[in-house]
């Protein structure tokens, strides 16, 4: 399962900091978000899925109610456990799950440590994204599991990008 937990974070390089993550997350930004720009999205992970044959499962909710869900050949249950358990840490936080997890990096612990939530519950393992909507704040997640979680993110940020274009 490549959403297992490593033992620490992704090599420095590879890993975005918090303030770059910030960044991202205040340049995707939407006016609005329906049920149709729920689908969509979704939809437009699945395409980027299949076309690059990942094994993903991918999650829209806003406000708690789920408006997308597929699971890709190659996908199992675990995929949904990790979807929700990112998306729990989204949905508490209001930032990227990774964007969590990094910011207890840079504090010099990690989050599991910080903040004790039960890990059945919550991981801060990249790929679960906030709908963020201007003038509102967070009102949802988008949320990728099945590949390492650095990749899951990007995945999630490509589609979120390209959505804004439209």
């Amino acid at each position: 399962m490549t959403d297992a937990p490593s033992s620490g974070a992704l090599p420095s390089r590879a890993v975005p900091t918090v303030a770059q993550l910030a960044t991202e997350e205040a340049e995707l930004v939407l006016d609005g978000f329906t049920n149709d720009d729920a689908w969509d999205l979704g939809s437009a992970l699945v395409a980027a899925a299949r076309r690059d044959g990942a094994a993903v499962t991918v999650d829209v909710t806003r406000h708690g109610h789920q408006l997308f869900h597929a699971a890709l050949p190659g996908t199992s249950p675990d995929n949904d456990s990790w979807v929700r358990r990112k998306t729990r840490v989204v949905d508490r936080f209001g930032h990227s799950s990774l964007h969590v997890r990094q910011a207890s990096i840079e504090r010099g612990t990690t989050f599991e440590a910080e903040f004790g939530l039960d890990p059945a519950r919550y991981a801060a393992h990249g790929g679960a994204f906030p709908v963020l909507v201007r003038s509102v704040g967070p009102v949802g997640a988008v949320v990728v599991s099945g590949l390492p979680q650095l990749d899951d993110h990007r995945m999630v940020v490509a589609a979120l990008r390209a959505h804004l274009r439209r």
